[in-house]
């Protein structure tokens, strides 16, 4: 007999898709006289249900992602870039102008005052456009000449777009981290370095649909 037929062949790999995860919330961003920036995101909409999540960036550089869940931290750090995770209950009060945020060793109160121009502006677009991927696409360019991105890249291969509804600037904060006073508000300067993100530089919330695009 021939035994010189051709090696069997090997089963083909099953095709990859793309599939969009929706969040409705707010991302707060600030900055302290201390350096620490603290990016935190309040989701009552989520695939996870509702949630909130803390990013923070010291001022010697460590990345810090404090997240509510196994689920959300694995999620969250897949799509971002932090030096640690931590898996704490992150509770989020707000009352009116007044939010409160406890995180573990994260201690955060601040108060957001009226909207400004750019919010009254974001806020008359009707809330189903905006949350269009491709809304924030076309927002693109003219979101740039402000500083910001409406959509980008994240890690393993996935992509994002923001779509902003309202701001509001943060007008006073109080925190402390490990039992550090963090100290005064202060711009998110220089910029947080958890991957692709878009937190103006002057302390403000945002009302915002983010999606992510997700291989599967």
């Amino acid at each position: 007999m021939d035994g010189g037929g051709q090696a069997p062949a090997r089963p083909r790999a099953g095709p990859t898709r793309r599939v969009r995860l929706r969040f409705d919330g707010w991302i707060a961003g600030l900055g302290t006289s201390s350096g620490t920036r603290v990016v935190l995101g309040h989701w009552p909409g989520s695939p996870f249900g509702p949630f909130s999540d803390v990013m923070l960036e010291r001022p010697d550089g460590p990345r810090i992602l404090l997240a509510p869940s196994p689920e959300i931290a694995r999620f969250v750090a897949a799509t971002y870039t932090f030096d640690d995770v931590q898996v704490v209950p992150v509770r989020v009060q707000v009352a009116g102008a007044e939010w409160s945020v406890t995180a573990a060793a994260l201690h955060l109160r601040f108060t957001t005052g009226r909207r400004g121009p750019l919010g009254h502006l974001l806020g008359a677009v009707p809330a189903s456009l905006a949350a269009r991927p491709a809304w924030a696409a076309a927002m693109a360019p003219p979101a740039r000449l402000l500083g910001l991105r409406t959509r980008g890249s994240a890690r393993d291969g996935r992509r994002e777009w923001y779509g902003a509804q309202d701001l509001r600037r943060i007008t006073t904060a109080a925190a402390t981290y490990e039992g550090d006073d963090l100290g005064s508000l202060a711009r998110v300067a220089p910029p947080v370095r958890f991957g692709f993100g878009s937190t103006p530089r002057r302390p403000c919330v945002v009302r915002v649909t983010t999606t992510v695009a997700m291989r599967t």
